[in-house]
């Protein structure tokens, strides 16, 4: 279906999986920065914060990833330390509005699922989806009918750094 997108990455993964994040910026997707580990990343160490994501970068770029590194936290936990350290590198922290794995009743059904994308997605939306684990083949059969839907509706996919530049 020809739709390029943006993966947020953890470290770990990238580190225990590196032809498969190869394959994901070989396909023209970009890469961000999830973390190392995973972990909420509220009231902790400056140490803490440089480390997770200091190794992320360093994992993705190890594996010849060349593009801009946006940061989404996990769980989308940011509380003082994680921004203060967001701005004083220069990083940009990314969000979601739309999260159809969030809600048990959406996220078994593809039918809801899709509607649900359908309705919620507006200009500007980020969508958050986790196709890549086993547990979430409704994502995956899902996918398809949400792009055609949202092209349909005349939305174009772009990567987080494009969506910026547009936000400018």
């Amino acid at each position: 279906l020809d739709v390029r997108a943006t993966f947020f990455v953890t470290g770990r993964e990238v580190t225990e999986n590196p032809e498969e994040a190869r394959a994901i910026a070989a396909a023209g997707h970009e890469l961000g920065n999830h973390s190392y580990s995973h972990r909420r990343m509220v009231m902790k160490s400056y140490d803490t914060y440089r480390s997770e994501i200091e190794e992320t970068d360093a994992a993705i770029r190890a594996i010849g990833y060349e593009g801009p590194l946006h940061f989404r936290p996990p769980y989308g936990k940011k509380l003082f330390g994680l921004p203060w350290y967001l701005s004083a590198t220069g990083r940009t922290s990314i969000m979601w509005d739309v999260e159809p794995e969030t809600y048990p009743e959406i996220a078994e059904d593809a039918d809801a699922f899709v509607a649900h994308v359908l309705e919620k997605t507006r200009s500007g939306s980020i969508i958050l989806m986790h196709v890549m684990y086993g547990s979430r083949a409704i994502s995956r059969e899902a996918l398809p009918r949400i792009i055609i839907g949202l092209r349909e509706r005349g939305f174009e996919f772009v990567t987080v750094s494009e969506l910026l530049e547009k936000r400018i």
